[in-house]
């Protein structure tokens, strides 16, 4: 199962999408960057799929247009990411996991027997960031975070009732 389809956070479909393209395409103009058919289609493909790698986004892009390669994908995510468009997140010992930066900022819970992955607002974990900079005057990039631990229904299922 990839990590796209094991996500609980909204994939993205509840923007805007033409005040939303027309930022990011602004944006690209702006910092010199052409808008191409290519990174539009793998911008969109990063909205719909939520959470993906890049051989998830690639899979998707050419399920569209069979013309697009690898290196393309992996370029395109590169730009995207020093845009600030896509971030991306380490949620298991393969490739990052890249997700789009529209709506919420928010870092990930990963349970290790199902899989599932958790989106988490940064908010809810405004106490303990606090802490690091007050403490270790570190200001922590919360937006890159991964917890990995045990979910709830495995935790049950390893305790029994």
């Amino acid at each position: 199962m990839s990590d796209a389809s094991e996500t609980s956070e909204p994939t993205g479909h509840g923007h805007p999408a033409d005040a939303v393209q027309g930022d990011w395409r602004a944006e690209l103009r702006a910092k010199g960057y052409r808008l191409t058919p290519q990174r539009e289609l793998i911008l969109a493909s990063i909205d719909h799929l939520g959470h993906a790698t890049p051989d998830e986004v690639l899979a998707h892009v050419k399920s569209q247009v069979t013309s697009v390669n690898a290196s393309t994908v992996y370029r395109t995510l590169e730009v995207l990411e020093q845009l600030g468009l896509v971030r991306h997140a380490h949620l298991s010992d393969r490739a990052p996991t890249y997700h789009s930066v529209r709506g919420h900022e928010h870092f990930h819970l990963k349970c290790r027997a199902c899989g599932r992955v958790t989106a988490v607002q940064v908010e809810d974990a405004r106490p303990f960031l606090d802490q690091l900079e007050a403490d270790k005057d570190f200001v922590a990039d919360a937006g890159h975070l991964t917890v990995f631990g045990q979910c709830r229904g495995c935790n049950a299922d390893e305790t029994g009732p």
